[in-house]
């Protein structure tokens, strides 16, 4: 299956999800490029101490969906969702991507991965 990789998640895209996810996916990397990229829950996701962000194609929008995302700063108001602990900023075209303000959001779940450990582990 192709799929298992970020490439191939990416491949079996069409259009403009193909466009979005590849350049969310550059952001991803240039704020946190020691970060791992795994497929997981059948997405792509990124980790350092445990998983901070993941990418999910939808019908009408691709998303970047962060763990700690309730913790997460967003003075520009991107982060959607209800949820105890997790958000997600919802694309639905390349021009909804704003690369300083995602790199932001990144590179602060980063650090609270780092500071606080895997979001997954419940302690």
């Amino acid at each position: 299956m192709a799929n298992k990789t970020i490439d191939g998640y990416i491949a079996g895209l069409e259009g403009w999800q193909a466009e979005v996810a590849s350049s969310v996916r550059e952001i991803v990397r240039g704020a946190a490029p020691e970060a791992k990229e795994v497929i997981k829950w059948t997405q792509p996701v990124w980790e350092t101490s445990g998983p901070f962000c993941y990418l999910k194609a939808w019908k009408n929008s691709v998303n970047l969906g962060f763990w700690r995302g309730v913790e997460l700063e967003d003075p520009k108001g991107l982060l959607k969702g209800s949820g105890k602990t997790m958000r997600h900023v919802k694309l639905t075209s390349i021009d909804d991507i704003n690369p300083d303000a995602l790199a932001d959001l990144v590179q602060q779940a980063v650090e609270l991965n780092l500071a606080k450990g895997d979001p997954t582990k419940h302690s």
